[in-house]
């Protein structure tokens, strides 16, 4: 059986670390954790709605992304927690959101889809809470069409300064609190068929990080975190929202 746990510096988290910590947030995460990524939440979805055919959010959670996509978008969402997921399926109702095709319990690291399945992948807040991130990247890269985009939003970890001080002192708390504060962004990079094509602090306080990648089969991945960008140079600001 394939170990479910991983392991950075003094962090360890596992499925059942992850469900448990979601079974605590779901009634209060909206109006916490919700409102503090909310406008990256909305910048991310601003972009895909952009492009065409069908999405899968991966950690989709109380799916307060769901009523900002496109309803020309056809989108799925999985995450692990089904407490979460039952807030999904209630905003779903809610906002009468036709588009959403499905919500469904799935582990990240095994998704349960063929493969080139989707047009555009996204994972917002996720990789720092899943037990195996490069088998997750895996999966990712594996249920997007060639072409298509992989899409991640998420904190990384800084070595130095006050920042780095706090993350490294508070790691040894990842299973009580669901999450890692040190995940360095090396920790996605490594898919051949995925190329960087952008990069971008979030806001609030540049905390989270936007990565855009598109699906290039064979491509070398940039491990240096250098991206294109299609107007010569990448945007390293906080996005104004």
């Amino acid at each position: 059986m394939q170990d479910m746990t991983s392991k950075i510096g003094s962090s360890v988290i596992d499925l059942f670390d992850v469900k448990q910590a979601y079974r605590r947030w779901a009634p209060v995460y909206d109006v916490t954790f919700g409102k503090l990524v909310e406008a990256g939440r909305r910048h991310t979805v601003e972009i895909m709605n952009r492009r065409k055919g069908s999405v899968l959010e991966v950690g989709v959670g109380t799916g307060l992304s769901l009523p900002r996509y496109g309803r020309h978008l056809r989108v799925t969402g999985i995450d692990i927690s089904p407490d979460m997921l039952n807030k999904a399926k209630g905003r779903v109702a809610q906002h009468k959101l036709d588009n959403v095709e499905a919500l469904q319990e799935m582990d990240a690291g095994h998704l349960e889809f063929p493969d080139e399945e989707f047009d555009t992948v996204v994972a917002m807040y996720v990789m720092t809470v899943v037990p195996d991130p490069e088998q997750v990247m895996r999966e990712l890269e594996r249920v997007c069409a060639p072409g298509g985009e992989v899409i991640l939003v998420n904190h990384f970890s800084q070595e130095e300064g006050v920042r780095g001080f706090v993350e490294r002192l508070i790691a040894p708390l990842a299973r009580t609190i669901g999450w890692r504060p040190v995940f360095p962004v090396e920790r996605v990079l490594g898919n051949s068929g995925l190329r960087l094509t952008d990069t971008r602090s979030l806001r609030p306080l540049g905390l989270f990080t936007m990565l855009r990648f598109v699906k290039q089969p064979n491509f070398a991945a940039d491990r240096k975190l250098k991206p294109e960008s299609h107007a010569g140079h990448a945007s390293f600001n906080p996005v104004r929202t």
